[in-house]
């Protein structure tokens, strides 16, 4: 299989079969030349992504915009040379801008009686474990309550070392981070060409990529854009890291009203094509990428309920050896002394050995608190 397909960019791809999908729309679709929110073509979009969801498809919306807002509301005008703001600036204008926004998508969303949350996320709260484990979980919550999450760099905290840079790579970690198995980035090209097509007449258009090789990397080209630190680098990278989590990835010109109905239609865009599905990957990930710090011991019955696909329950534990906190990767073994699975603790050590051996429904007395109802779940586990 070729690593792209395509001179010309129709695609048959449609985002209408996603089960799960993040949109990045990035600040210059958001944000005019000054600043200014706009508005139609929010509204527009929302138009979209509440007739997907009606249709069963979890949203997810990735939104830069913040800085491009905020500056103005702060009067840190461009002036005649477009200067570039200091970091103390560039967080103040997220913190004011960051406002607006969540109200910009409130208002929209509120239209469709769709109820809205925002949050914030640096690189750390996604390569750290324990972040990424609570972010995940707040995340698919707020997804099952019907609540779409609107989601940005926390710029206003953010320093250089703990930056994403762009949102292009955020709205793939975030695709990575919960499973999503589409993300799509609304930009102003309407995807990957063979060179930039401002500067080069013969430039085509490719349509679908099933590999990020040297040959698609040479093909991306830098950003101009102030406000938006993207590019086409950035989107390469973004869709290197939804490809290992088996999440697809399509590129599509965001400037059109109601750009989203365009991907089930005529319009030029790019796709990249994983090779495996979300879960696949993500399994993938945790048997070949993560040294177990602990072990959890199974009873016979919690041995074959794993084998049957079933999560691991604190009342088929027999005994917890070595130290964990939660979120760190353990090996789970039969009595004698077998490798079963290897997965995610939902708890910590010291918690685990208390509610070994005990009905989900008792672990809260013991505890103090109320915890997950599987020990390991099964989209943590991965039979060995």
């Amino acid at each position: 299989m070729t690593a792209a397909t395509g001179d010309t960019a129709t695609s048959t791809l449609s985002i209408r079969d996603s089960r799960r999908l993040v949109i990045k729309i990035g600040s210059a679709l958001l944000a005019d030349d000054d600043g200014n929110l706009q508005i139609d073509w929010i509204d527009a979009l929302v138009a979209d992504a509440a007739e997907l969801r009606r249709a069963g498809t979890e949203i997810i919306i990735v939104s830069s915009g913040a800085i491009a807002v905020g500056r103005r509301l702060l009067g840190l005008a461009r002036g005649p040379r477009n200067r570039v703001l200091r970091l103390e600036e560039s967080q103040a204008a997220a913190a004011t801008g960051q406002v607006r926004l969540a109200h910009a998508w409130q208002d929209a969303l509120a239209r469709y009686d769709v109820p809205v949350a925002q949050i914030l996320l640096t690189t750390e709260d996604t390569e750290d474990r324990r972040r990424y484990l609570n972010a995940r979980s707040t995340i698919a919550t707020l997804l099952k309550l019907g609540v779409i999450p609107v989601i940005n760099e926390n710029d206003t905290v953010a320093t250089e070392e703990i930056r994403f840079g762009d949102n292009d790579r955020l709205a793939a970690r975030v695709a990575q981070m919960v499973s999503a198995d589409t993300c799509v980035i609304l930009s102003d090209i309407d995807g990957l060409y063979t060179a930039d097509p401002g500067q080069n007449s013969g430039a085509s258009h490719v349509a679908q990529v099933h590999a990020i090789t040297p040959e698609i990397e040479a093909m991306a080209g830098a950003t101009s854009n102030e406000d938006g630190s993207g590019g086409m680098v950035t989107k390469i990278e973004a869709a290197r890291i939804a490809l290992q989590a088996g999440c697809r990835l399509a590129i599509g010109d965001g400037r059109i009203a109601q750009p989203l109905r365009a991907f089930d239609g005529d319009a030029t865009c790019t796709w990249f094509i994983p090779q495996g599905e979300p879960q696949t990957a993500r399994k993938r990930w945790i048997a070949a990428s993560l040294n177990p710090v602990g072990t959890l011991v199974v009873d016979a019955g919690a041995a074959k309920a794993l084998v049957a696909g079933k999560s691991l329950l604190p009342a088929g534990m027999v005994r917890v050896e070595g130290g964990f906190e939660r979120g760190d990767p353990v090996i789970v073994r039969d009595e004698a002394g077998a490798e079963l699975a290897r997965g995610l603790s939902a708890y910590s050590s010291d918690d685990a050995d208390r509610i070994r051996g005990l009905k989900s429904s008792e672990t809260e007395a013991v505890l103090g608190y109320r915890g997950r109802e599987e020990m390991i779940h099964r989209d943590d586990l991965v039979l060995s």
